[in-house]
């Protein structure tokens, strides 16, 4: 980081050296020659323990951890160490298991957060749920929204129509409980109801990928709501050139970048309100996630009326070119300067 006047190691750049440094097979020959665990839990106290020996190799000023992957390892550093640690927190095991939290997950947040000098979080709606589900010291959780890189789009939205008189609506993500996949799917019944020139684009996978499929077949709409599996990221900007409006309707969204990589391609996106993207854009329309008669209402109302669709195209691009990486990078910074100071 250009113009630092203090060095930081994020885990992840500890690996690397752990990885490419000289003294590498004598390191490993100290873990008895394990290097894979026999499970992701295995691999991550494995990872932390090797940490400890990174954190003796390398010179830094600061430690910074992203997610519970690396909490462990983050720790070790600390204690052989004695820098300070900042975790950074992209979704808890609450968001990924829709408020039934995996316990093996869950303690080792835990640990991280009330080990860490300070906590980043994604937005508001994250910095609550560590504050209110971990019993974590508010004064020690900043918020440091996600960003998007601005750029032109490259299509022609009319080269991707399906059929030229044909609306199309997209939902692009994970198959999981947590993005809200079943109230897509029904609220798409519904509005299928009022206008009969719409296709539903369901793109990603996930667990719930082949459920979906069942019901949707099973409701006699296979012709109408379609499936894409996984897309790859360089179609992704395609699929949002193609829709007329996105919709996320996250059960608990931490952030969500997909809202403003529509808005990026000139599509209007309607959003759930529990999701920490909601913060940050104005210009698009927002709904409860359970609340399926609203959500139908917005997208029938996108469909109809070109004006409303225009308005948000235009004001949503305005106002995406505000929310930048730069500004994360920054917010970043002056927490670690935050820390720092106490020292």
């Amino acid at each position: 980081m250009v113009g630092l006047n203090f060095k930081v190691r994020t885990i992840s750049s500890l690996l690397q050296a752990y990885l490419t440094s000289k003294t590498y097979d004598n390191i490993k020959l100290n873990y008895s020659g394990k290097f894979f665990g026999k499970d992701l839990y295995d691999e991550v106290h494995l990872y932390a323990e090797k940490a400890k020996a990174i954190a003796l190799m390398e010179q830094y000023d600061i430690i910074h951890a992203h997610d519970w992957l690396t909490y462990l390892a983050g720790i070790n550093a600390k204690e052989l160490s004695g820098k300070p640690l900042v975790v950074h927190i992209h979704n808890t095991a609450f968001d990924r298991s829709g408020g039934n939290p995996n316990p093996l997950e869950y303690e080792i947040e835990k640990k991280g957060f009330e080990a860490a000098d300070a906590i980043i979080a994604v937005s508001d709606f994250t910095r609550n749920k560590v504050i209110k589900h971990y019993g974590i010291n508010p004064n020690k959780v900043f918020v440091a929204h996600n960003g998007i890189i601005i750029t032109d789009s490259q299509f022609d939205h009319s080269q991707f129509k399906i059929k030229e008189q044909d609306k199309v609506v997209l939902f692009l993500g994970r198959i999981t409980l947590q993005k809200g996949p079943d109230y897509f799917i029904e609220a798409a019944r519904r509005v299928l109801e009022h206008m009969d020139n719409v296709k539903f684009v369901i793109a990603g996978k996930g667990d719930m990928y082949h459920s979906m499929i069942e019901r949707v077949a099973h409701m006699g709409l296979s012709d109408k709501i379609l499936f894409t599996g996984f897309v790859p990221d360089e179609d992704l900007d395609k699929l949002y050139a193609m829709a007329d409006v996105y919709v996320m309707p996250s059960v608990s969204e931490p952030f969500g970048i997909t809202p403003l990589e529509a808005i990026r391609n000139d599509c209007p996106v309607i959003i759930s309100k529990q999701s920490g993207v909601s913060e940050v854009i104005n210009h698009c329309l927002k709904v409860d996630f359970w609340d399926i008669n609203q959500l139908t209402d917005k997208i029938v109302n996108v469909l109809r009326y070109p004006v409303l669709q225009r308005t948000l195209r235009e004001h949503g691009r305005v106002e995406i070119n505000k929310i930048t990486w730069d500004r994360t990078a920054d917010k970043c910074i002056e927490v670690y300067h935050q820390v720092l100071s106490k020292i």
